[in-house]
């Protein structure tokens, strides 16, 4: 597993009853576990999230669609249903409205806050340590459950879940697969019947959470839930999962270097007749299979190229504040503490004279006598700008200073 973080002190081990290298042995992608509150041992996740903190969001927050849906027996509630605008200077019409919030939530409507890894600072900071230590995408959004009511009806998701019961209890209905291990584009709606018929069948896991619980499903796997007595509140964390077929997909840039690939298909083909197509796709199979034999030894470089790409786009790096960060960059000495920004994937490379450091599709360039202070930092460890090693005072405040304004490194205390 990427990153240097495990164990129960993790981000990853708050959701595991086990090891994390039990789970990635025996669950991840393949088996559900299900990890009571006394297995987990850190004292649940209110301080995650809480039955304050969804109040304060949808009182206090001025969130907009698409950041919240609300849902009743199955269905998605129109978004006009609950939102609304918000009176002068906040005449924007998609805030959530509390009074229409409370209404629909009191005749037994489930709240979905989406996307809090960007709106709530704890799950902002927890969700980040977690795609470091698991290596794949991930985003976490609240389910707020009034009691003795169904949000959705039975179904799978394209991608693996941890569920983190926050409070109240919810009964959790769990069943095989009807369609394994799906793609982000093969959703439970193309396989509803299938999926319906599963889901009267014996489950695999027939469970009630309760405050403190965790529960992992891979993706595939048909579940429904239920609240019972007081309002559930639980927390879903979505793992989207790179698959053997997205190395695939990386391994196809190599048409474009293929001259054979990059050719024509023959003058007024038609190409929604299988029989004209066959010798074509044949050729075209065997020419992608030389491609890639004789490319062999650039496979890996390719597909860390496709795959490390799309995670940058996909995740985010530790926040920045600009306000303090500009006013940290003016009054920096050699006494002050700097470190590499968390998760910003930064690599160090010599050019000549010169080095760079390269961080998200941007570089730095420096002097070639920086070298030894970047790759410091590149240990993510705290530092005295004047113990930068390498520089003397002047020119280690000089570059840490643009380290900071430019949004790499991140003040220590």
């Amino acid at each position: 597993m990427a990153g240097s973080s495990t164990g129960r002190g993790s981000a990853l081990g708050r959701c595991l009853g086990t090891s994390p290298e039990t789970f990635a042995r025996d669950h991840w992608g393949t088996a559900p576990l299900l990890s009571r509150a006394g297995t987990l041992g850190d004292g649940g996740f209110t301080d995650l999230f809480s039955v304050e903190a969804v109040d304060e969001l949808v009182a206090r927050r001025g969130v907009r669609t698409p950041f919240v849906r609300m849902a009743k027996e199955g269905s998605v509630l129109p978004a006009g249903r609950f939102t609304g605008p918000a009176g002068y200077g906040a005449e924007v019409g998609d805030q959530l409205s509390s009074e229409k919030v409370l209404a629909e939530f009191g005749a037994g409507a489930t709240i979905v806050l989406q996307g809090l890894h960007r709106l709530w600072p704890p799950l902002i900071d927890f969700t980040r340590r977690l795609v470091a230590e698991i290596g794949h995408p991930a985003q976490v959004n609240a389910y707020v459950t009034p009691p003795s009511s169904r949000g959705f009806d039975a179904h799978y998701d394209t991608h693996d879940v941890f569920v983190l019961q926050v409070a109240g209890e919810k009964h959790w209905r769990i069943h095989s697969p009807v369609h394994v291990d799906p793609l982000a584009d093969q959703p439970w709606s193309a396989h509803a019947d299938d999926v319906a018929r599963a889901a009267q069948g014996e489950p695999v896991i027939d469970a009630v959470l309760t405050a403190g619980d965790a529960l992992y499903l891979p993706r595939g796997w048909i579940h429904s839930a239920e609240a019972l007595g007081d309002t559930s509140v639980h927390l879903t964390v979505g793992m989207s999962a790179y698959t053997r077929a997205d190395v695939v997909d990386a391994l196809l840039g190599l048409v474009g270097d293929t001259p054979a690939l990059r050719s024509s298909l023959p003058l007024g083909v038609d190409v929604s007749d299988p029989e004209e197509l066959r010798p074509i796709v044949d050729s075209v199979l065997a020419d992608l299979a030389n491609a890639l034999a004789q490319r062999s030894d650039r496979a890996a470089e390719l597909v860390a190229k496709g795959l490390g790409s799309r995670f940058e786009q996909q995740t985010r790096p530790e926040p920045v504040g600009p306000v303090q960060t500009l006013a940290a960059a003016a009054l920096l000495t050699t006494t002050h503490r700097v470190r590499l920004r968390e998760a910003l994937g930064a690599s160090v490379e010599d050019a000549d004279d010169t080095v760079r450091l390269r961080a998200r599709g941007r570089a730095l360039v420096f002097p070639a006598e920086a070298g030894p202070a970047l790759r410091h930092l590149l240990t993510g460890e705290p530092v005295a700008v004047g113990d930068l090693p390498g520089l003397d005072a002047a020119s280690a405040v000089v570059v840490a200073r643009r380290l900071l304004r430019e949004g790499y490194v991140v003040t220590a205390g």
